[in-house]
């Protein structure tokens, strides 16, 4: 039913975005697309920035000498 893409479809579609993006664009339409694609994937499994900064920043220390 669904086949896959093979060499000479990508580089036809990669052509046709060359065309209608322009080389000066593509680097920021790359960009966007990672950072959608993260955002999309830090979503669906509930991880939010805050909690990332916060685990990697907190510094968990037990209580002196008892």
């Amino acid at each position: 039913m669904f086949q896959t893409l093979g060499f000479q479809e990508l580089l036809l579609i990669m052509v046709i975005v060359l065309f209608i993006f322009g080389p000066k664009k593509l680097p920021a339409l790359g960009e966007s697309l990672g950072r959608g694609i993260r955002n999309f994937e830090n979503g669906i499994s509930g991880k939010d920035k805050g909690e990332d900064e916060e685990s990697s920043s907190s510094v968990h220390q037990l209580p002196a000498g008892k």
